[in-house]
């Protein structure tokens, strides 16, 4: 087919990929513009997609908004079959939608209608889902409404948002090469009416450890917010950053937020979670124990 691909981060490299490795023939890439990057912002860094996409000789454009007559256009004007989205960042006019012969079709990180929006990876993980996926979803003018094609799941439980992420970008590489093998063969099917919820993109104030929550909580959150932008609390007023942290069965009622041990062991609402990867700020990651040995926080410190 004769493909229009549009998408961003390391989540949609795969997709890209695999059409390219089935032998469409991706005409053009969409992808939003450089971004400043470094500690004073005085340079720039394409996106993953527009990296890979230049690496493997597809033309890339990256335009802040697709809602002017010139630009719709020069989309038409590509001629394209159907046109693939996997996290791209920008809303598809109607008339981006209906420009291709059959339509966009895009790659969406969970079972909908659950999880419809922005943030469905660390949603779900918030959540205690027990299983996710992928859905390839014909789209249509409302916020991931449209119907679906394909879908693959995934069990949730002790992964990262990173992990899972990638997981279910091979996945979803996987079902988008496959519905476009025979589009007949994979009808849409229009999303059930119950169960609809919405994954709002992840605030950074979130990322802040609210130890009045039950460890089983603050260790999703820790999951969720890994890599980026990260758990963390505070102590002798530096920000730690959790990675990865063990669920104890102990309570200390009274003792939220608390330190209960020399090893990090912190009490939260029900139960107690211990840190066993760490990040303090402008450092490397590294275990708790090697952190407490340059670092130590003593018993009955408040975090």
């Amino acid at each position: 087919m004769r493909i229009i691909f549009m998408g961003t981060p390391d989540f949609a490299v795969p997709t890209l990929e695999a059409l390219v490795d089935a032998g469409h023939d991706v005409v053009a890439a969409y992808s939003q513009p450089p971004r400043p990057a470094g500690r004073r912002g005085r340079e720039t860094v394409a996106s993953p997609v527009q990296s890979r996409a230049e690496a493997l000789g597809i033309p890339v454009r990256h335009p802040v908004s697709l809602k002017g007559a010139e630009e719709q256009a020069a989309f038409a004007d590509l001629d394209a079959d159907v046109a693939i989205v996997a996290a791209y960042g920008l809303i598809l006019p109607r008339a981006v939608l209906d420009a291709p012969v059959h339509g966009c079709l895009n790659v969406h990180g969970s079972l909908l209608p659950r999880w419809r929006g922005a943030a469905p990876v660390q949603r779900a993980i918030l959540a205690g889902d027990a299983e996710t996926g992928v859905g390839i979803m014909q789209m249509e003018a409302g916020l991931d409404t449209g119907p679906v094609r394909l879908e693959g799941r995934v069990a949730v439980e002790g992964k990262t948002a990173g992990a899972l992420t990638r997981e279910l970008a091979a996945l979803g590489a996987r079902l988008m090469v496959e519905v476009l093998r025979d589009l007949e063969a994979h009808p849409a099917v229009a999303q059930p009416d119950e169960g609809v919820t919405y994954a709002s993109k992840i605030d950074k104030a979130e990322a802040r450890i609210d130890f009045t929550r039950s460890a089983i909580e603050v260790e999703r959150l820790v999951r969720a917010m890994n890599p980026a932008p990260g758990a963390w609390f505070e102590v002798a007023g530096e920000r730690v950053k959790v990675l990865a942290a063990e669920v104890l069965p102990f309570s200390f009622p009274g003792g939220e937020g608390m330190t209960v041990d020399a090893g990090l062991t912190i009490a939260c609402g029900d139960g107690a979670i211990r840190p066993t990867s760490v990040q303090r700020a402008g450092r490397g990651v590294t275990s708790t124990a090697d952190l407490l040995r340059g670092f130590p926080v003593r018993s009955a410190t408040r975090l």
